[in-house]
């Protein structure tokens, strides 16, 4: 007797995204952004297709109030080109002050596919600084990022 099993490859229509938000007040920066990550590109479904955007939104509040280990808030830099001679760079610290959701937003674009479909799942994080968001509508549930597993 030949069992004859498939592979599963989602569409696009077939999967319904949901809404997760999550509160990043004293979360370590990395932590949350790979796990944030993880729920974008659709990883965290057993339906995960590399090639379809299976992945859910992620609402993140108080991205103002994210922490680094370490010295990061001094000594991290971040730099950029702007068409003239030499890169300009800012530390995280400045940063912060500056605009607190990219710190976040760069840490998960960074962990996600360099092409058309990772631009795509970008999109469906939405970061703000403080505790009020504009996603009421979706009814987003809640869940933890960047929790250390303790063993």
């Amino acid at each position: 007797m030949v069992v004859s099993s498939r592979t599963y490859a989602a569409k696009s229509g077939d999967v319904v995204a949901k809404w997760w938000i999550v509160d990043a007040t004293d979360s370590i920066v990395g932590r949350m952004a790979s796990d944030i990550a993880v729920v974008l590109m659709g990883k965290h479904r057993p339906t995960y297709s590399p090639h379809i955007d299976t992945g859910d939104f992620v609402v993140v509040t108080n991205a103002d109030k994210v922490a680094f280990t370490g010295k990061k808030w001094e000594q991290k830099k971040y730099t950029w080109y702007t068409g003239y001679p030499g890169q300009r760079s800012e530390t995280a610290e400045k940063r912060r002050e500056k605009k607190p959701e990219m710190i976040l937003i760069e840490a998960v674009r960074r962990m996600l596919p360099k092409n058309k479909l990772g631009r795509k799942m970008l999109s469906k994080l939405k970061v703000y600084a403080g505790p009020d968001h504009p996603h009421q509508a979706q009814q987003p549930e809640p869940r933890d990022f960047g929790v250390k597993i303790k063993s």
